[in-house]
């Protein structure tokens, strides 16, 4: 099977395109990357090719010899359905988890995105926190997120429990709540540390002043519960441009009865948050 026809593939291109289409990814903003199944790798192989490994810039041992997709470093997110193989890319980690080389794809020339480190450090946490479900890492530019982190605290609690109060899905689609990163600089191992730690125990993880970063089972969930965070966000905006005093809302009892319900363990953190 040819890699543009194998079906992860199309699922990678088309979430790229949804995010462009909801104007999370200005210029080459935003990133995505998928751990790639054995059999889905195994229908590929043949057109896949060696070349010399480069470090990552991090270790991440507990994904050695794994393969996955990844957007390109500075390419254009609207530029992936048109072009793939010019945009995205496959690599495969060595024996050691601490370098990669490109197998397939960016056929001009280029590297996997500049937060590489980032992605793979949080899909390690991921796999051994979901016991191997967990496969896609996606950050986007999300607008109404980014708003928000410059008029609230930047706390997981606060976060987690307004954006709850915005949407009566949101308890049900993110239970753990959602962690929050201060501002840092963006493609290095800090950033990474900071949002792996978080994703210890969250789905999301916010960027301060940058976005959200996001993760998931496969592409629809994935690119599911971004959507409804920052749709969230976008009806927390709008609230507070009317005013800063809330008529009403969902109330802690409301969650409760919600959780028991839906079958869902709320984050006690966010549920007692004021």
């Amino acid at each position: 099977m040819k890699v543009l026809e194998a079906k992860f593939v199309q699922d990678f291109i088309k979430l790229c395109a949804e995010g462009y289409r909801k104007g999370w990814h200005e210029r080459n903003g935003g990133n995505l990357s998928y751990r790639i199944k054995d059999e889905e790798i195994n229908l590929i192989k043949e057109n896949l090719i060696d070349c010399d490994y480069q470090d990552i810039g991090t270790e991440v041992p507990f994904l050695k010899n794994e393969y996955f997709l990844v957007t390109g470093s500075g390419k254009y997110m609207m530029n992936v359905p048109l072009d793939p193989e010019d945009n995205i890319c496959i690599i495969k980690l060595d024996e050691t988890g601490t370098k990669f080389k490109i197998v397939w794809g960016l056929k001009n020339g280029g590297r996997p995105t500049s937060e590489l480190p980032s992605h793979l450090m949080n899909l390690e946490v991921v796999k051994r926190r979901t016991n191997d479900k967990y496969r896609i890492v996606y950050h986007c530019h999300a607008t109404n997120i980014i708003a928000l982190t410059f008029v609230l605290p930047l706390k997981n609690e606060v976060f987690t429990r307004e954006l709850r109060e915005m949407a009566t899905e949101c308890p049900v689609v993110f239970p753990d709540g959602v962690g929050v990163v201060p501002w840092m600089v963006p493609g290095g191992k800090d950033i990474a540390v900071a949002t792996s730690k978080l994703m210890e125990k969250f789905d999301v993880a916010i960027w301060a002043h940058h976005g959200i970063f996001g993760t998931g089972p496969d592409f629809d969930t994935t690119f599911g519960l971004v959507d409804t965070v920052e749709k969230s966000a976008e009806i927390l905006v709008k609230v507070l441009s009317m005013s800063n005093t809330k008529l009403q809302t969902i109330t802690r009892e409301n969650f409760i009865d919600l959780a028991k319900d839906f079958k869902v363990t709320l984050n006690e953190d966010a549920l007692n948050c004021k």
